[in-house]
């Protein structure tokens, strides 16, 4: 947990997903890891949850800072 220079708490994390899909007639497994960010009471919620835990995260991706990568802004999350 990190504080902005309003105050307000954020929370930098990984997210990662790991499923399969059906493509061109067969099965194909699909693994991707992201940056991810929580602000305010969301970053509170979401730093109180067991590492490895499932959950379904709902939000948007933005360029990072340096506009090299891609961030996944958390807005909220349900239990899987």
């Amino acid at each position: 947990m990190r504080y902005t220079p309003a105050g307000l708490p954020a929370l930098n994390c990984r997210l990662e997903h790991e499923s399969q899909v059906e493509e061109a007639g067969g099965i194909r497994t699909v693994k991707v890891a992201i940056k991810a960010v929580a602000f305010g009471a969301l970053a509170e919620r979401l730093a109180k949850q067991a590492v490895g835990s499932q959950w379904q995260f709902k939000g948007f991706l933005a360029n990072a800072r340096q506009g090299k990568s891609v961030v996944f802004h958390i807005q909220d999350f349900l239990q899987d």
